[in-house]
């Protein structure tokens, strides 16, 4: 059978009302919500229409079995606090299509969790090996809730984890989340590499005092010793980083965060982001050895979370080639190979398995906002692209 563009279509604005922003084509609908798990009890009812198995495991992630041995494609569909409609969903909507009519066995999932409100994609770091689930249990979001405690609200739907050794490999259509594809006019991109991330929290811990009689001089202000940082890092990374290296200072707590108090102590977010795992490695030293340096200075005591990381990942060939072929026939001159600068739930499941990745454009580059959007032509290319892309691994 051929896919539906217009049931796909159908399905995945269907999906964005469970947690619609009212705000554009947004949703909120983090992992664990009451909307995120409402969004997977419909999506249940659906692969179930398609001929599938709903299975959900112990941490929400949620399988749609095909019988026997089959290719395992989707995404996520939690999204961010204030996300797109797009993110995760697409692949998600696009691989129950892809079942419904390939002609080989395809198998549907929707991960937990990916988003990271309590880690590093969380829900397939769990399934595939790579975090621990009793190491899982104890991470906490920024309320202070236990990944255990969010899970728990799931645990009427919870079976057994899905035993991966059924799936021969892992396709993950996503949105660019960029810029390349939409500046150039494309429609398609295959993804060659998936970028290595790290992440971590750091703790300065300075003197709270009086803002009015505390001289400059003689004060311990954590927000001093952030804003220090911030700026020698970006000077020591110079030398050591590529254009597409990234690094981020995302979420800063400041304690007490009062007007006439000089802060005592500043938590904040340390990601970083590379293709090439050494100088992933050699960033964690730059960062490391700066972040004392500073203490040592300013008279402030340091600490450091958790550090959280998954290794760069390059796409396998057989699956990728297929979605080249797929590509040169959908969108001929309007498709390029490209790494993904954006961390997927296929860096976990690489470590079970074959995977390949493909992308469609993000109009203005934007993501994990309310404006974020792709055209509906380009999402249509995208599922014409795994089609055929199936269609060809099937011969």
């Amino acid at each position: 059978m051929a896919v539906d563009h217009r049931r796909f279509l159908t399905d995945l604005h269907k999906l964005r009302e469970f947690g619609a922003s009212g705000v554009g084509k947004g949703v909120v609908r983090p992992a664990y919500s009451d909307a995120d798990i409402a969004a997977r009890q419909w999506l249940a009812v659906r692969m179930a229409e398609a001929g599938l198995t709903p299975q959900f495991d112990p941490v929400g992630n949620l399988f749609g079995l095909a019988s026997g041995r089959s290719l395992l494609m989707g995404s996520h569909s939690d999204s961010q606090p204030e996300g797109g409609w797009l993110d995760g969903a697409l692949g998600v909507i696009a691989a129950l299509e892809i079942a419904r009519s390939s002609d080989r066995p395809i198998s549907v999932v929707s991960f937990q969790d990916e988003e990271g409100r309590f880690g590093v994609t969380t829900g397939s770091a769990v399934w595939s090996g790579g975090l621990p689930l009793e190491k899982a249990d104890v991470l906490t979001d920024g309320a202070g809730v236990t990944f255990c405690q969010a899970r728990s609200t799931m645990a009427d739907l919870s079976q057994s984890f899905v035993d991966p050794s059924q799936f021969s490999g892992f396709v993950e259509m996503h949105i660019e989340q960029g810029l390349s594809l939409d500046a150039t006019r494309e429609q398609i991109g295959v993804v060659t590499d998936i970028v290595g991330i790290r992440d971590m929290s750091i703790t300065y811990e300075g003197q709270q005092n009086h803002a009015g009689t505390t001289p400059m001089h003689l004060r311990r202000d954590a927000f001093q010793a952030l804003s220090v940082f911030n700026t020698r890092l970006n000077e020591r990374f110079r030398n050591v980083v590529t254009p597409q290296t990234v690094w981020t200072i995302g979420r800063v707590e400041l304690h007490p965060n009062a007007s006439s108090i000089v802060p005592g102590r500043v938590r904040f977010s340390m990601q970083w982001r590379d293709s090439d795992a050494d100088r992933l490695v050699r960033m964690e030293e730059i960062i490391r050895a700066t972040a004392q340096e500073i203490a040592d200075e300013l008279g402030m005591a340091l600490d450091y979370g958790p550090m959280l990381g998954l290794e760069p990942v390059a796409m396998d060939l057989t699956l990728r080639g297929a979605l080249e072929n797929g590509a040169e026939q959908v969108a001929q001159g309007k498709w390029r190979r490209m790494p993904s600068g954006a961390l997927h739930d296929a860096t976990n499941v690489s470590r079970l398995m074959p995977v390949a990745m493909l992308f469609v454009p993000s109009i203005n580059g934007i993501s994990h906002d309310f404006a974020e959007d792709t055209a509906e032509t380009d999402l249509i290319a995208g599922l014409e692209v795994l089609d055929r892309a199936m269609r060809s691994l099937s011969s």
